[in-house]
């Protein structure tokens, strides 16, 4: 089975210079791009089923965001936010050198794409929007909180497996191997006590600009996040759990009725967020693309 490449682009942000890694699958001359891009706590190995599917047509990268995977940490917690993802992702595409890209975009990798396509002249020539949209629950926000940062240690990769499951229901069913393929790459060895441990791969500093997010600030996101929607050119497509507590029916179906009209697609048995692991999930993505 084909193997991504693990590259790096260096980047800029008001704390200076910061390195990017991201994941390339496919041939590097093949000028059809896809770059995927993972929810808050996750990484670029999510997308592992979906770039191999892919990876005959597209030269698909799957970027691990700042903080997060193989990606550098920074020392200024404020940067976790989404206008620096989006400020690297145009550097990666600089170095990628490419005129347009397809994107995917889970959770928070959706909202990084809805910035970079509503930007004049983006390159993004279709968007899929994975189980996200301009107005996120606020009960949603709530619960990834109560999670998110948490400096755990797990005494193995198995015990840290079975918490990511526990958190993780929304994402609907997987097999033990599904799973454990999903799993393994949020964890790195413990660098204390007899390194037999293991921890979770991001930098648990991206909870605070989570954590400082208040109802009132919510909303003023939701208002420049429609603004930003309402300002996309591109083909859309929105996949939506059809249990998700993230993304409600009504934001999605508000979805299809403005902006770029978005073609919903309800997945049963799923809640925030599908993993695009299932075939009938990539499926759509593939026929979306074509």
């Amino acid at each position: 089975m084909p193997e991504p490449r693990l590259n790096h682009v260096q980047c800029l942000s008001s704390a200076g210079l910061h390195r990017m890694a991201y994941w390339e699958w496919g041939a590097r001359d093949n000028p059809r791009v896809l770059v995927c891009v993972h929810g808050l706590s996750r990484q670029g190995r999510d997308f592992d089923v979906l770039a191999r599917s892919l990876s005959e047509r597209y030269r698909v990268i799957c970027p691990d965001v700042m903080g997060r995977g193989e990606s550098d940490r920074r020392p200024n917690a404020a940067l976790y936010q989404v206008p620096v993802y989006v400020a690297d992702m145009v550097t990666l595409l600089a170095r990628l050198d490419v005129a347009e890209v397809d994107w995917v975009g889970t959770s928070m990798g959706g909202l990084i794409g809805l910035g970079l396509a509503a930007l004049p002249d983006s390159p993004v020539r279709r968007l899929v929007l994975n189980d996200v949209g301009p107005a996120i629950e606020y009960a949603a926000l709530e619960r990834i909180g109560s999670y998110l940062g948490q400096r755990m240690r797990f005494d193995s990769l198995a015990q840290g497996v079975a918490h990511l499951r526990e958190i993780s229901a929304g994402f609907g069913p997987h097999s033990e191997a599904e799973w454990l393929a999903l799993s393994r790459p949020m964890f790195r060895p413990d660098a204390e006590g007899d390194g037999s441990g293991v921890r979770l791969h991001y930098d648990p500093r991206i909870a605070e600009p989570f954590a400082a997010l208040t109802p009132a600030l919510a909303a003023a996101g939701e208002a420049a996040l429609w603004q930003a929607y309402d300002a996309l050119r591109c083909p859309t497509l929105l996949l939506r759990g059809a249990e998700s507590d993230l993304l409600s029916r009504a934001t999605a179906q508000a979805m299809t009725q403005r902006g770029p009209h978005a073609l919903l697609h309800e997945l049963p048995g799923v809640g925030h967020a599908p993993t695009l692991v299932a075939a009938d999930q990539i499926a759509l993505v593939q026929h979306f693309l074509r």
